[in-house]
């Protein structure tokens, strides 16, 4: 076999044969290419177009502009290669025509060539292809004709192409050349001055308005926009709108759609006069023709309604507005029978879904007119104004949301956003509707309404969103919202488009703004943390954890927020599938760009240097990838430990790893942390840099959220501490009633300074002041509750003891002529010693002395129920003053006499005699 090629070569090279003209076999074609390697670039573009194949003709073709481009070989490719391109199209393929129309229009956009040479060459081979046979290919070679006339100059395209138009548009041409002729002349006419397009152009035109066939009427009426602005105001009305006026009444449906987008077109350019007078009637005139016929122009009325009305705003009267408003409601229920409107209706008043119409049931024309009647919903909107959409265009709003066919409803959700930003405050009337378009079973009505759902939640928050904060009446009436967006996620993940399921992960990430935080909490992070372990799709599974990381950062609970953060290390960094442990590597690339350093390194940082150990190669060969962005986040010397950890995890993975790509890829990481510098704080405080300024930003808010959740803690504590003290004084004041209708204790009278031992009360007699206004001073084992109990007990026990008791009567205050008068007690008195004259304002000195005593032999405070003296005068009502010491029983300014009638009802020990002790005595006596 080498003996034969080698052989063959040697006979090639005696003959010394030509390049070959035809396709060659094995041992001839690897001949041709060891001299075709030999050859430049012109010399090999000219041997492929002559003997190449068809594809290699073509990526001559596609790399002329290239070979252009090189100054060297410019002009040898001018002179060799474009002359062979040019021969070789007149029996070229579609597919070379295509890519040659393609090439020349790129020379001349990058200007490779001179006009004057362009003009000779490459603008001629234009012209002659436009008449092609074949139409795909005459089609190409005249949007590159168009395309070129926007880049030559005014004299030649009047040279050379404005003869070649007007001769293709004689009515002897074909009725092709005449279209030709009709796109040319639209596009020509806005390069000319207006005398030039009236002598030149103008005729030409008018005969084409009138000419025989309709597609060439049709397609010259479309070029009337572009020559009435070449001629001006004036000439226009005098010579286009006449053609215009007769084209819109056309027998041909076409001719008639044609002349309406005219219309619309040249609106711009007319005055008022012209619209009053001739525009309006004719547009109004047209409508009703098509709403009677209900034909093709239909659908182009209702797509061109918006425009018409907005552009004739101005001339309209009030009465002509309202009829535009009127017929665009008749075109949202084109199509739609009787039952089915009524069974609309019914849908509508029940607040259910609408099934969707078979599309063999539903003309395609009628559902047409209705899409396009929703898309220029916004248009309509302008034109009503917010003030009257509530009246005009709200019923019809929610009919066109709850339409029989979803592609009506889609493009309503598309434009959803639209209408809410132009509604301003009353956004909240489409609530309704906003949430019937989220519950919609329809994967297109969906991917419309959650695509700017974000836009549509701003526009609901107004102008808080601005401020991000948010009242509380507007985050409840959002209330049914979110439970909304949230159930979407069912129907979006039963079908295969990641896209939308990911734009709606997403979205979740803005109800940070417009959702309380136990809404976050308990119903929007279980269905992130759900998503990032059910979706299949991995771009998901990033847009989960996204927004469960924005979430996290804005709840307001630090416990919350550490419980969410666990829980995103245990199920993930220490789950047991890998495909959650790569995630959580992501995750922690999520962490160091939203959160900051000192936040990674306090969760994250440890926990992810872990996974050196994984059993998969692949979690190692991803962890690699993260270790310089980890060392990136110390600061010495506070993270040294940190630092050492990081070390210690790549010595161990150079050390003891056998995979070879996790061997390339931790000395890939090696090299490139070696050339990262440690930073150090006292370094850092002094010169800070924007990615610094950034972390401390993160880290403030970090703080903030916590010192708001620590003052959030002392407001509810201090509020629950009032609530109680409210409570208490409730609960005291009622006891004081109740205790007043049965006690023998009265409170002080009004305008006495001291307080007094009441004497008997009727039973009728009540304070106005409960026992909290009293300045007692309770000892620190006595509050005003046990106060209330103990008055209870002892009333009881007075009451079968009344006639024992002895009453002694209060001496009245000294010096003072306010003092109550005196004032007979039925509690028996303590054994004092008689006071003299001298010293009434202190006689409780021997008393006070003998507490004190008593107090230090007992070397103790007494329990509540002893003899003793805080729990009897406490029990009594008494309280420290200047006229009483506080021993146990004894009273303020007493009389002598009083004095002996206590001490006589003493027992031997100085203490208060019980009830039955008293007893006893009065018999015996």
């Amino acid at each position: 076999m080498d003996k034969t090629t080698t052989s063959l070569a040697d006979d090639l090279q005696d003959l010394q044969l030509d390049r070959p003209t035809e396709g060659l076999k094995s041992t001839e074609e690897l001949e041709k290419l060891t001299v075709d390697e030999q050859l430049s670039d012109i010399e090999r573009a000219v041997y492929l177009l002559s003997s190449g194949q068809e594809v290699q003709r073509i990526s001559v073709i596609h790399n002329l502009p290239d070979l252009l481009r090189d100054t060297e070989s410019h002009d040898e490719c001018m002179r060799r290669v474009v002359p062979k391109v040019r021969e070789v199209l007149y029996v070229a393929q579609t597919e070379m025509q295509l890519a040659a129309s393609s090439a020349f229009l790129q020379i001349l956009q990058k200007n490779l060539v001179p006009i004057q040479n362009y003009t000779q060459t490459f603008l001629q081979t234009i012209l002659n292809s436009v008449d092609a046979r074949d139409p795909d290919v005459a089609s190409a070679w005249l949007d590159t004709l168009l395309d070129v006339i926007d880049l030559l100059p005014k004299d030649i395209i009047k040279k050379e192409i404005l003869n070649i138009a007007i001769a293709k548009g004689q009515l002897s041409q074909a009725v092709h050349s005449r279209l030709s002729c009709c796109k040319i002349l639209g596009k020509i006419a806005t390069k000319f001055e207006p005398f030039v397009i009236k002598k030149e152009i103008l005729p030409v035109v008018q005969s084409l308005c009138q000419d025989v066939d309709y597609e060439v009427r049709g397609c010259m009426c479309r070029q009337l926009d572009c020559v009435a602005r070449g001629l001006g105001l004036e000439p226009t009305k005098s010579a286009i709108l006449p053609e215009l006026v007769e084209l819109t009444n056309d027998e041909e449906g076409f001719v008639r759609t044609a002349g309406l987008e005219t219309v619309v077109s040249i609106l711009s350019l007319l005055d008022e006069d012209t619209c009053n007078n001739t525009i309006i009637p004719l547009v109004c005139k047209f409508c009703q023709q098509a709403m009677q016929n209900e034909d093709s122009t239909l659908p182009v009325v209702a797509k061109q309604l918006g425009r018409l009305a907005h552009g004739l705003q101005a001339h309209l009267t009030d009465e002509q507005k309202q009829w535009f408003v009127d017929y665009y409601r008749k075109l949202c229920k084109v199509g739609l029978s009787s039952e089915r409107a009524k069974n609309t209706k019914e849908a509508d008043s029940e607040q259910t879904k609408v099934t969707d119409m078979p599309q063999s049931e539903e003309d395609d024309s009628c559902l047409e007119c209705r899409k396009n009647a929703a898309f220029n919903f916004p248009a309509m909107f302008v034109f009503v104004g917010p003030k009257h959409f509530k009246i005009d265009l709200l019923g019809i709003f929610s009919s066109l949301c709850k339409d029989p066919n979803s592609q009506v409803r889609k493009t309503v959700a598309s434009g959803f956003h639209e209408v809410t930003k132009l509604l301003g405050s009353q956004v909240h009337i489409l609530q309704p509707d906003l949430i019937n378009l989220l519950k919609d079973d329809s994967i297109d009505v969906l991917r419309g309404i959650l695509t700017n759902i974000v836009d549509i939640l701003d526009s609901f928050l107004g102008s808080s969103s601005s401020n991000h904060t948010l009242s509380e009446a507007k985050m409840n009436s959002l209330g049914e919202v979110i439970p909304a967006i949230l159930a979407s996620d069912e129907v979006v993940s039963s079908c295969n488009n990641w896209r939308l399921q990911e734009e709606l992960m997403t979205s979740l990430a803005s109800l940070t703004r417009c959702c309380t935080n136990e809404v976050l909490y308990t119903k929007v992070i279980p269905v992130l943390f759900n998503k990032l372990k059910t979706a299949r799709a991995l771009p998901v599974r990033h847009a989960c954890a996204r927004s469960s990381l924005i979430i996290i950062r804005t709840l307001k609970k630090l416990e919350q927020r550490e419980e969410l953060v666990n829980r995103l290390v245990t199920e993930f960094c220490q789950g047991r599938s890998c495909h959650q442990r790569s995630l959580f590597i992501d995750i922690c690339k999520f962490v160091i760009e939203l959160y900051s350093k000192t936040f990674f390194k306090k969760y994250f940082y440890e926990v992810v240097l872990e996974l050196h150990k994984d059993p998969v190669p692949n979690i190692r060969l991803r962890l690699c990838s993260l270790l310089p962005p980890l060392k990136r986040l110390i600061k010495l010397p506070t993270d040294r430990n940190l630092l050492q950890q990081l070390d210690l995890c790549v010595r161990k993975l150079l050390v003891a790893e056998k995979d070879k790509d996790v061997q390339n890829a931790i000395k890939l990481a090696v090299e490139e942390l070696d050339k990262i510098h440690v930073q150090m704080e006292s370094l850092s405080r002094r010169m800070l840099f924007e990615q610094d300024l950034v972390d401390q930003k993160k880290e403030d808010e970090e703080k903030l959220l916590i010192e708001l959740e620590e003052k959030d803690q002392k407001r509810e504590e201090e509020a629950a501490e009032k609530k109680k003290g409210e409570k208490r004084n409730s609960v005291t004041s009622a006891a004081a009633k109740k205790g007043d209708n049965g006690s023998k204790i009265p409170g002080p009278r009004k305008g006495t300074k001291n307080l007094a031992v009441s004497g008997t009360t009727s039973p009728n007699t009540s304070t106005s002041k409960d026992l909290t206004s009293f300045k007692f001073i309770y000892p620190p084992y006595l509050q005003p509750e046990d106060l209330q109990n103990r008055q209870g007990k002892n009333s009881i026990a007075k009451s079968k003891s009344t006639n024992s008791l002895s009453q002694i009567p209060r001496r009245e205050n000294i010096g003072k002529p306010d003092s109550p008068k005196p004032i007979r007690s039925k509690i028996p008195a303590a054994k004092v010693k008689p006071l003299s004259n001298n010293d009434s304002g202190s006689g409780s000195k021997t008393g006070s002395g003998t507490s004190k005593g008593a107090a230090a032999r007992s070397g103790a405070l007494q329990a509540p129920g002893s003899a003793g003296t805080s729990s009897r005068g406490s029990m009594t009502g008494l309280a420290s003053s200047p006229n009483n010491s506080g021993r146990r029983g004894s009273f303020g300014n007493v009389s002598n006499t009083e004095t002996s009638s206590v001490k006589s009802s003493k027992g031997s020990n100085g203490a208060v005699p019980s009830t039955k002790e008293k007893i006893n005595r009065k018999k015996s006596k």
